[in-house]
């Protein structure tokens, strides 16, 4: 059976930074206790979690990205390892500082054989992190649209309850 972790990145207090933290928030409420997706609200994290992928086949990761070119709301989904980066070899690295891409980098280093090599990365176009908790409704609906991918995804995959 296939296990997944969905992880879910961004800052909730800086408007559309925030939308993985919507993601997850909106697929715990549409989940079963028993169906065998682990689901990681990452908030601004990343290299704490690394060891909590051991035993996952698949991981789904959400997140903003900003400066694309491209209309806000935006949907790219990408295999990770198109926009991971390599780990960094300095000892002195600031590992609470990591963002998602280097810390899958560090979890493949870390896990060798039992790091999953199916890893789809669904990035949405932002402009505005202000201070604010309210997504923009561009942002928003492209939020939904990644629920149902990711929902589409799991139920493809027998992952979720009848």
């Amino acid at each position: 059976m296939t296990k997944t972790a969905i992880m879910g990145f961004g800052n909730p207090v800086r408007s559309d930074d925030g939308i993985g933290c919507y993601v997850i928030e909106q697929i715990k409420s549409k989940l079963a206790e028993s169906d065998p997706v682990t689901i990681l609200d990452m908030g601004t994290s990343a290299f704490e979690v690394l060891y909590q992928l051991k035993g996952h086949n698949k991981i789904l990761i959400v997140d903003a990205v900003i400066n694309t070119g491209e209309l806000i709301g935006t949907l790219y989904k990408v295999p990770a390892k198109e926009v991971m980066r390599a780990p960094l070899e300095d000892p002195m690295v600031f590992l609470h500082s990591l963002k998602w891409d280097q810390a899958l980098s560090y979890a493949k280093k870390m896990l060798q054989d039992e790091y999953p090599e199916d890893i789809q990365v669904y990035l949405i176009a932002v402009d505005n992190t202000k201070l604010e908790v309210e997504l923009s409704p561009e942002v928003k609906a492209a939020g939904e649209k990644v629920v149902d991918l990711m929902l589409q995804e799991l139920t493809k995959t027998n992952e979720l309850s009848a």
